[in-house]
């Protein structure tokens, strides 16, 4: 059993800074690392041969420097590393990339490829989809439990979905990306490190690998990055201290009513006024869950709408598998057509089928651009379907434009959001995932309505079943897109007894409950419901940060919440500095006082 691990060397984000005059991200005596989820990947692929036999392979590309990342990884376990590294390589974006690495994982011919479920750097989670596809293997993305079956060359993995959990099962050889949970993070101690200086590393240049030049680097990448964009974001910062808990809940009060946080949203803009042009159209890829469409659909349809006015183009809604019942919704919503493919193949959902049914669609009706919500579902689709077609994919995008040419711009948020970098594509149609809430939605129209046309859904196949899937637990569901207040649980509320209250306010103001990595690491709250980093972004109106210590992980979360607040009983937390009002007390003795302080 051959198993190789894709380790990327990043940068330590602590250590960059932006230069605002030249617009560039400052990498000179910048030390680099492994990144974090590769490096849980490489763990869990030690923890497989220790069952199975075999061996571990760590493969990273990158200058010299990635070579530590290496090191680092034979400390930890493997048997041996390859380096792909060549000067043609530099500028690479994720397909070049994807390149790069699936020509070097065939001259490995391994069984099983583990990758991070996405990098701290870039965030995007698209190089294994990528990689997979390169290769023509199955994948399963955010994987949390990993089993083989050597003999029978199958595996069986448990993922994480926006709803809950899947399982899901298939046939060697697979790429799998892994979720946090797949395996505990660890260090390597002196002697591990002393050994690791006798395993080899092999370096891989283009030639080695049977790559041209023009295959990989700025003239292989379909996406280029224009000048980066700092983000600065400012908060009053204010403290309130002293006094009993009932008091200072009357004067958060009084400070949020100021600050406009409990001002209740006005309405919805109405939709553009428009006729749809003829000019080739702008694809929102329709997400739906249980019975309802997912909200960040429709604020796709609002922004393809705004897009399609200035280009001369339709908006056209496509629906893979059951969802034709939400036509009307979606015509509401912005959609002068609704593109629909449904099967019984479809539902659940599965990638090969529905990047077989998107990916032909794409060839036969020449869209303008693409948009799917940056979810699990669409992190896991668009990144296949993109390398099928050889096209530019932004991932997690916060907003788009056109520039003065009509050229799209994607705007990318990367190294935990301290800087934009606005992405466009040499390829058309421009692909791009859009990370939910952090677009507006439109009222809906009810007297729109739209064409529907039934698309070939063939008889779609897929490398892998769903076995299982398994919902959160009742009352974990709320959506955070959403929600106009979140209240975020810390490790600071003492443990998970203290929840029911929390949830029951949530309730009861008409939040959502969301969690820091603490909290999810130790089982207390699902891993649906992380903020930050490692987890997801959201923008409620009012933010209430209840026992979190406000580290720059769980804050890059939150940039775009409209305010926040910290409830914390240590003055110096970190919180106090990224929040508009830090309020300085116990959590639970505060948390009886806070319905009158955060209700509308």
């Amino acid at each position: 059993m051959r198993v190789v691990v894709c380790v990327k060397h990043v940068p330590i984000m602590s250590q960059l800074r932006f230069d605002p005059e030249t617009k560039r991200l400052v990498r000179d005596g910048v030390r680099g690392e492994a990144s974090a989820f590769d490096v849980r990947a490489l763990v869990a692929a030690v923890a497989l041969r220790a069952k199975h036999g075999g061996e571990v392979v760590a493969l990273t590309m990158g200058p010299p420097a990635a070579r530590e990342s290496l090191e680092h990884c034979l400390a930890l376990g493997a048997d041996r590393g390859v380096h792909v590294g060549d000067p043609a390589l530099a500028g690479s974006d994720t397909l070049a990339t994807a390149r790069a690495l699936a020509a070097a994982i065939r001259a490995e011919a391994p069984d099983l490829v583990l990758v991070g479920r996405s990098s701290v750097d870039a965030e995007t989670g698209q190089v294994g989809p990528e990689t997979a596809e390169l290769l023509g293997w199955a994948q399963a993305t955010v994987v949390r439990r990993l089993e083989l079956d050597p003999v029978a060359r199958t595996f069986e993995a448990e993922r994480e979905t926006d709803d809950g959990f899947e399982l899901v099962t298939g046939a060697l050889p697979v790429l799998i990306s892994v979720a946090e949970d797949i395996a505990e993070e660890r260090f390597p101690n002196k002697v591990e490190r002393q050994a690791a200086a006798e395993k080899p590393i092999a370096g891989r240049s283009l030639a080695d690998l049977g790559l041209a030049p023009n295959q990989v680097g700025a003239e292989g990448s379909p996406t280029w990055v224009a000048q980066l964009e700092e983000v600065a974001v400012t908060r009053a910062g204010d403290i309130l201290e002293g006094g009993d808990v009932a008091e200072l809940a009357a004067r958060l009060r009084e400070r949020l009513h100021a600050l406009g946080a409990l001002t209740p949203a006005p309405p919805r803009e109405p939709l553009p006024a428009r006729t749809p042009g003829n000019a080739p159209p702008v694809w929102v890829v329709v997400e739906s869950h249980a019975v309802a469409v997912r909200p960040v659909t429709f604020e796709l349809l609002t922004k393809a709408a705004l897009l399609a006015t200035a280009l001369g183009a339709p908006v056209e809604a496509v629906v893979i598998g059951p969802g034709a019942a939400h036509a009307a919704a979606l015509a509401a919503a912005g959609a002068d057509r609704i593109l629909v493919a449904d099967h019984e193949a479809l539902d659940p959902y599965t990638t090969d089928a529905h990047a077989e049914i998107l990916a032909t669609a794409i060839r036969t009706r020449r869209p303008r651009l693409v948009l799917l919500g940056s979810t699990v579902r669409g992190r896991d689709l668009a990144p296949r379907v993109a390398a099928r077609l050889g096209l530019g994919l932004t991932g997690d995008a916060i907003d788009l434009e056109l520039d003065p040419e009509g050229n799209v711009r994607a705007m990318k948020p990367a190294f935990g959001g301290t800087v934009v970098a606005p992405i466009l594509s040499r390829t058309i149609p421009d692909m791009a995932t859009v990370r939910p809430g952090l677009l507006h939605a439109a009222g809906p129209d009810p007297s729109r309505r739209a064409e529907i046309v039934r698309l070939d859904a063939g008889t779609p196949a897929s490398r892998v079943r769903v076995a299982a899937s398994t919902p959160l637990p009742a009352g974990t569901d709320a959506d955070l897109d959403e929600a106009p207040i979140v209240l975020g649980v810390g490790k600071g509320v003492g443990g998970p007894t203290a929840l029911p209250a929390i949830c029951a306010l949530a309730a009861r103001i008409g939040g959502a409950v969301a969690a820091t990595r603490e909290v999810t690491d130790a089982g207390w709250l699902p891993r649906q419901l992380q903020i930050g980093l490692t987890g997801r972004a959201v923008a409620p109106r009012l933010y209430v940060g209840l026992g979190v210590g406000g580290t720059l992980e769980h804050m890059v979360g939150l940039r775009r919440a409209g305010t926040i607040v910290g409830v914390n009983k240590s003055p110096k937390a970190p919180i106090r500095k990224a929040a508009d009002v830090t309020v300085v007390a116990d959590v639970l003795e505060l948390l009886p006082h806070l319905e009158s302080a955060l209700r509308p």
